[in-house]
């Protein structure tokens, strides 16, 4: 059995993410960002625009900065990408329609499939709409549903039309056109995809397939818990036996990491790269929903990083702050920043920086973590950056 140290993952991981050496001079062109979103398969979708939303600063992590209109380009008039389920609300490519035709189906729960069966009237009164006059947003929508949509939680009570198109959207009927700020633009889903969008229609098995090689090669090695939440969250029904075939062929290994494990996997053509020694580190600010450690119990095992965001914690209990990045340096997680944009001002806030413990000694670091402050400020038109707390040994970078 193959045998590395987590060192050597969280350095393939890093590689395989695109977080390692040096930026490029020059802003990226709209296929160099489509070729990022390959290796990483989707792009998170979050509201939360604190300093950007996740999804550009996920691309300024590997990129810096870059031209927005290029990604919408990509997104809403090449249509390279699409808006789906992915791990969560994602961007994902239209390439990889096979895989998510897969979850493309009616809601499954009896409650929500009760309501979706009794209101096929009001279904094709939507799916109608958008045909003769789509894109529209919701509200544009008249609501002719017979019964009203009501959540158990309360938090989509009431928007019986909005709940409507978020079924149609995962049943692959409906999809995002384009947005006008956080506002989607619905149209029917065939009309949101290239005209070139693959149409095969694959097996459950070889949908599972292809996902675990993107999953995998985006991870760089995992164990099959680390899997099943990463790419397609939760639709690996069949993990173990497709894990099985894929070692059975060659196109996957197994591999023990010290401390960690052995029942990890890692694809053939990765294995070599764990003793590779040609690292380039980087310093780097991450998305709080950033690839590399969106699943939490990952981050911590393998890089001793306790992630967890506090945006719906009152502030009062907040340890960190509200919208916390944290900083890759090589190939650790470091400290964490709470950032905020204040537009009143033109300025890049740091509410404060934080050092995890065992960090590296010096100005070095702190220095690298200033470079990338001013960077992320002048991608976002702040003129000055003001950090307003930090460790004591970091101040001088700051000055």
């Amino acid at each position: 059995m193959l045998r590395a140290t987590p060192q050597a993952v969280r350095r393939l991981a890093i590689r395989n993410q695109r977080l390692a050496g040096p930026l490029p001079r020059r802003r990226p062109e709209p296929d160099e960002l489509l070729d990022t979103v390959r290796a990483l398969r989707c792009l998170q979708l979050d509201p939360t625009a604190v300093v950007a939303r996740n999804h550009l600063l996920v691309l300024f992590s590997r990129h810096g900065a870059f031209d927005e209109r290029a990604f919408e380009q990509l997104a809403y008039e090449r249509r390279a990408l699409f808006e789906y389920w992915a791990h969560e609300a994602s961007f994902v490519l239209s390439e990889d329609l096979p895989i998510h035709r897969f979850a493309m189906r009616p809601p499954r729960s009896p409650g929500h499939r009760a309501w979706w069966d009794g209101e096929a009237g009001f279904r094709e009164h939507i799916l109608a709409r958008l045909r003769d006059h789509g894109p529209l947003r919701a509200r544009e929508i008249e609501d002719r549903a017979t019964v009203g949509w009501e959540s158990t939680g309360g938090w989509t009570h009431g928007r019986t039309v909005a709940r409507m198109l978020d079924m149609l959207w995962v049943a692959g009927q409906a999809g995002i056109a384009r947005r006008d700020g956080t506002q989607r633009l619905w149209d029917l889903m065939e009309r949101c995809l290239p005209p070139d969008a693959p149409q095969d229609e694959w097996s459950p098995r070889e949908v599972q397939r292809h996902a675990v090689v993107h999953a995998l090669r985006a991870l760089g090695a995992a164990r099959a818990p680390h899997i099943r939440v990463h790419f397609t969250r939760f639709r690996y029904p069949d993990l173990p036996a497709v894990l099985a075939e894929l070692h059975a062929e060659g196109v996957i290994e197994p591999l023990a990491v010290d401390g960690l494990g052995d029942d990890w996997w890692v694809l053939a053509e990765d294995a070599e790269r764990l003793t590779d020694d040609d690292f380039k580190p980087r310093t780097v600010l991450l998305s709080p929903f950033d690839n590399l450690l969106c699943d939490r119990a990952r981050t911590e095992a393998l890089f001793g990083f306790h992630h967890r965001l506090e945006i719906y914690t009152p502030r009062a209990k907040r340890r960190w702050g509200y919208f916390v990045l944290p900083i890759l340096d090589g190939d650790r997680l470091v400290g964490r920043v709470d950032l905020a944009l204040d537009r009143t001002r033109d300025a890049l806030v740091a509410h404060a920086l934080h050092a995890e413990p065992r960090g590296p000694r010096g100005l070095r670091l702190p220095k690298a973590i200033a470079r990338e402050l001013e960077r992320l400020a002048r991608w976002r038109n702040a003129t000055n950056v003001e950090v307003r707390a930090a460790p004591t040994a970091w101040l001088p970078a700051f000055s």
